[in-house]
């Protein structure tokens, strides 16, 4: 059976130039044969060899006030574009550094397997950057969530949360140097910030880039589109202006010239977007 790759692009925040980046990537390191399917509400620009499908209906409306992205949830239903077996998600933003092939044998082919989620280290939840779940075995959750969804919201927050805590017969994690934070595990600390670019991890297959700071942040050396890159002097004088003068003055990152490589490789001359916009 192919290997089965799926994404899900709503909104306006990314698009079909992340779409396309992210099947770059895969292709590049992933054994043939494989499907990418994008699950999608927009389909101009996006490469050929994308298998783009309608979004699924989401199950109840969308949370108003949560940070979750809970449009994810589409993805857990029991037809999923007349896909079966396992399929492996990958957000948008992650940049692919190794192979995607041991993702698609780890564990059982059953399990739901999750990163591990290094903002809270110690509570054992998972992330849904990448993970792999055979089609409908979220299906329950569709349900539970459909029932309440602000009720829901409210309780997890996150909907990686969710279904850490409820997937049908637990989760299980990938192996911890898989998968990389690129805030949180590869921006160097302070002040080693200033002088080294962001660490390449040596071992990572995927490097998720959750929260602040998108992979085109990282080439363009800022962690979002509100505090563009300024040289090391003109930073520190911005930091030390701002309320809250040392989050400001950690809040420094080079243009990281890996991430570059991996997500312009096909289009080396374009200008990298910071991706702001709507979910």
């Amino acid at each position: 059976m192919d290997k089965q790759i799926i994404c899900i692009n709503w909104g306006t925040r990314y698009g079909a130039r992340y779409i396309n980046n992210l099947h770059a990537m895969v292709a590049r390191n992933i054994t043939p044969p494989f499907r990418f399917h994008c699950f999608t509400d927009v389909r101009e620009g996006v490469h050929p060899d994308v298998v783009c499908h309608d979004l699924p209906p989401m199950p109840g409306a969308v949370p108003r006030k949560s940070r979750g992205k809970w449009q994810k949830a589409r993805l857990w239903a029991s037809d999923l574009g007349g896909l079966s077996g396992q399929v492996l998600f990958l957000d948008l933003d992650v940049v692919v550094t190794g192979s995607l092939d041991p993702f698609f044998t780890f564990g059982n082919p059953d399990d739901v397997v999750l990163a591990r989620n290094m903002a809270k280290p110690l509570h054992r939840l998972g992330q849904t950057s990448i993970y792999r779940m055979p089609v409908g075995k979220l299906a329950p959750l569709q349900e539970m969530f459909a029932a309440d969804p602000e009720g829901v919201a409210a309780e997890y927050i996150y909907e990686q949360h969710f279904v850490t805590r409820n997937a049908p017969g637990g989760i299980v994690f990938w192996p911890r140097s898989w998968v990389r934070h690129f805030r949180i595990e590869c921006i160097r600390n302070f002040p080693l910030n200033y002088v080294l670019q962001a660490r390449k991890p040596k071992d990572a297959r995927v490097v998720i880039f959750a929260g602040k700071v998108n992979p085109p942040d990282a080439i363009l050396g800022q962690y979002d589109d509100k505090t563009p890159h300024l040289s090391r002097r003109a930073h520190i004088a911005r930091a030390l202006r701002s309320k809250r003068k040392l989050t400001a003055l950690r809040s420094y990152l080079l243009p990281t010239d890996w991430v570059r490589e991996a997500w312009q490789m096909d289009d080396p001359d374009s200008t990298p977007t910071n991706g702001s916009g709507t979910d």
